[in-house]
């Protein structure tokens, strides 16, 4: 996946600007709230603009009324409120004043604040929901490739991210942003000399924050990608517990995680230590910047060609104008972080699905069960195929058994049937359909898996088997159950099949966690089953249950057996051995595999449809 590139601010943006643009769809189903905030923050800024005009009422009618310049010595004279105010009234009607725009300035700034936070967290729930379902119908392929942690901080770390620099970070400086022009512009018609002595400091800010905003940027990117690979890490250890305690890797991975949890921390210091420096030298430059303004400013007060009023003002306004360089400082790590979030989702949102419904797919008809594996060839890796021009062909309702070593393609065989994966060269149909013409869900629903690992989900009992039918009633979950052999050891449960069961099943043994994949299959009430290495690792009174479970369930249903033992494809219709990705025999068990367990292998141009009397006898001897 690509990574972000930017180390600095201003290239930050543009991943910001893009991660607006993708997420386009989702902001404007909410405009409503979008429109209502901008409402509010355009009301804010001016009630800000106005909040300082009291106190300059103040100070210019009461507190100091300045001698016209020419009338004599400049200074502080007579004077006094407009219109024949006495000073109590013209206190009163300013602190009102002050008192009602502050008010309404603060329900403004509270409204904008609640209407944008409302619209961000609507659209990333919508984000994380979209990226979550997305990564679902990502290839195996994919996912073998990625890492589980990571990924998972993409979907909570990384959304969760934007969520907050929406409201802390982004909408400040739009607001603050927004508010400096505004700012500007009446600094600027008060006294256009004050205005560029203030407007002075600006380059030098651009100057001094460049090369720490390009520090920052790229700290922030590099601790975003520890936090990553410390998931990972984290995860990796958390999902094989079983193993870590069995081998006392306690240790070892304590010390692994620890290396990766140190650079995450020197990357989170390295960041907030550039982040304060810059905040620090940002409150010295205002500082400079205000002192200049006040001494200047009080030179023209005193030479009559402004008033104190004005001057209290001006240096109102500086030091509000000057707040978005505080909150570029303040922000920059954030909306560096919030920019490689941005993109590390979209990135992940862009990846291609490479499994996926063409445009000419249909639903499939209701199947037989004729599968054919038509001149297929197929690689996980480009340039190293796991199945080389493979023919086989299972006729409806037919037991077959597929044996073979590790890495031999049994799985991958089984794969393809799933359209887990699409061939690279050739054809999987069934009933003569090619699988790319059907709808991947219509396919997937007409075959059961039982598989060595039986993923069962933290959830309850009646919804791990209904997850092989959702619309499947009680009455038939129970049925399943009873085919699997599994009533009578769900009904002693706590709550029977209302008993949420640990993640993977981790509260219910190896043959009972069998069974319960076994229910899950046969709610499913599919014409295919796929058994890949169910009887692995059961000890001998589960495995009969759990035979005994799995003859009831494949029972007139075109089944695969998938296995490293011959023993337990030896009641299969036909057996079919792989090797190195090619079928080496085809034919009755006691053809392929004799007394002995001995292999007959063929000829590469042996055909694989051929009557088992095609193929020569193991040595029976």
């Amino acid at each position: 996946m690509a990574s972000s590139t930017a180390t600095t601010l201003r290239q930050a943006v543009p991943g910001l600007a893009r991660t607006l643009r993708r997420f386009g769809p989702h902001l404007r189903r909410q405009r409503l709230a979008i429109a209502g905030g901008s409402t509010a923050l355009l009301l804010e800024i001016l009630l800000r603009l106005a909040e300082p005009w009291p106190l300059k009422f103040i100070i210019d009618t009461v507190v100091a009324p300045i001698v016209p310049a020419g009338s004599g010595e400049p200074g502080i004279g007579a004077g006094g409120p407009p219109g024949g105010w006495n000073v109590t009234t013209v206190l009163a009607v300013s602190a009102v004043a002050l008192v009602a725009i502050t008010g309404l300035r603060a329900l403004a700034s509270y409204l904008c604040t609640i209407a944008f936070a409302v619209a961000g967290n609507r659209v990333l729930t919508e984000v994380r929901a979209e990226l979550y379902g997305h990564l679902q119908r990502l290839s195996l392929a994919f996912h073998h490739r990625s890492r589980t942690g990571d990924l998972l901080t993409r979907i909570t770390g990384d959304v969760g991210r934007l969520q907050e620099v929406t409201v802390t970070a982004a909408l400040p400086l739009a607001g603050n942003a927004i508010t400096l022009v505004g700012m500007a512009v009446v600094m600027a018609v008060v006294d256009w000399r004050l205005a560029l002595v203030a407007a002075a400091a600006f380059p030098i800010f651009a100057f001094v924050g460049a090369r720490a905003t390009r520090s920052i940027s790229g700290v922030a990117r590099s601790q975003r990608r520890q936090e990553g690979e410390l998931a990972s890490v984290a995860s990796e250890a958390l999902g094989a517990m079983t193993v870590v305690q069995a081998y006392s890797l306690e240790n070892a991975l304590e010390d692994r995680f620890a290396v990766n949890n140190n650079k995450s921390l020197r990357e989170g210091v390295k960041a907030k230590r550039l982040s304060a420096g810059l905040e620090r030298r940002t409150d010295v430059l205002v500082a400079v910047a205000t002192g200049a303004v006040l001494f200047l400013g009080a030179q023209r007060v005193l030479s009559g060609h402004l008033s104190p009023g004005d001057l209290v003002l001006f240096v109102t306004y500086l030091k509000q104008g000057f707040k978005p360089l505080r909150d570029v400082a303040k922000y920059t790590g954030r909306l560096a972080k919030a920019s490689a979030s941005g993109e590390r989702i979209i990135d992940l949102l862009d990846t291609e699905v490479d499994i996926r419904d063409r445009s000419w797919a249909r639903p499939a008809p209701a199947f037989r069960g004729d599968v054919r594996f038509a001149g297929v060839t197929f690689a996980h890796e480009p340039g190293r195929p796991v199945l080389h021009d493979l023919d086989l062909h299972v006729h409806p309702g037919q037991r077959v058994g597929v044996i073979g070593p590790s890495g031999a393609g049994k799985s991958s065989l089984m794969g393809l049937l799933l359209r887990l994966y699409d061939p690279d060269e050739g054809a999987v149909l069934i009933d003569g359909h090619p699988l790319t013409d059907l709808t991947l869900a219509s396919v997937r629903s007409q075959v059961a898996v039982v598989l060595q690992e039986s993923v069962l989900f933290a959830t309850s009992v009646r919804e791990n088997i209904a997850y092989g039918d959702p619309d499947a009633t009680d009455a038939e979950i129970e049925a399943a159950a009873r085919l699997a052999n599994a009533h009578e050891f769900v009904s002693e449960l706590p709550k029977g099949y209302d008993t949420v069961v640990g993640e993977r099943g981790a509260t219910l043994s190896g043959g009972q966690r069998q069974r319960l994949a076994i229910a899950r299959a046969a709610v499913r009430r599919a014409p295919i089953v796929i058994l890949d290495e169910a009887m692995t690792g059961l000890d001998a009174a589960n495995e009969a249950e759990v035979t005994e479970a799995l003859r009831r369930l494949t029972a007139g249903r075109t089944t695969f057996l998938i296995s490293h033992d011959p023993a337990t494809v030896a009641d299969a219709d036909v057996v079919v051995r792989l090797q190195a990705g090619r079928v080496v025999a085809r034919g009755r068990p006691e053809e392929v595999l004799g007394r002995r367990g001995r292999v007959v292998h063929l000829p590469r141009t042996e055909g694989t449809d051929a009557h088992p009397g095609r193929f020569k006898r193991a040595d029976a001897g």
